[in-house]
């Protein structure tokens, strides 16, 4: 397993990695067959990662991705010093330390970049993701009702954060 930073020729296997995910679980933003190929919003993302100004990580194996780990800066000066954070791991490589390096290395990232604040939201349901979170410094700051609509049912969202002491 090699856990890197993504590179501008991972465009089209870091869409594939999204989109299966997108078919394993209920947790991500996106159902079933909704995300769209859009190379150019992903090689967009995948600049601003390689440029220095956003974290974008992947976990790979077998020349596969299997994962990822994006921390997204505020742009306007009042929020530069916050990223916002999205996880996703493909089933058969969840609880195999993937998602602590990842935020080892997002600690590494943040403190080398003037980010104090991190943020993510996760479904409530979602005990292992909130574990994972909790574990790597994150505290629950409140709950967002009825942020979700997954299978027609209305699902809450913890917003989580983790401050650095500057």
């Amino acid at each position: 397993m090699i856990i890197r930073e993504i590179r501008t020729e991972d465009a089209n296997a870091f869409w594939q990695m999204q989109f299966e995910l997108d078919k394993e679980t209920k947790y991500m933003m996106y159902e079933p067959y909704e995300r769209k190929m859009n190379l150019n919003l992903i090689s967009d993302l995948i600049q601003t990662a390689v440029d220095n100004s956003n974290l974008l990580l992947v976990a790979e194996n077998d020349n596969n991705i299997v994962g990822f780990l994006s921390a997204q800066r505020g742009k306007p000066n009042r929020v530069k010093h916050t990223a916002y954070i999205v996880v996703g791991i493909r089933k058969a490589y969840q609880g195999k330390g993937i998602g602590n390096i990842f935020f080892n290395k997002l600690d590494l990232w943040a403190r080398q970049n003037t980010v104090t604040r991190l943020e993510l939201t996760v479904m409530c349901p979602n005990n292992i993701a909130k574990h994972l979170y909790e574990k790597n410094g994150f505290v629950i700051e409140g709950i967002k009702k009825n942020s979700m609509l997954v299978d027609g049912e209305y699902v809450d969202e913890y917003y989580m954060a983790k401050i650095y002491e500057v």
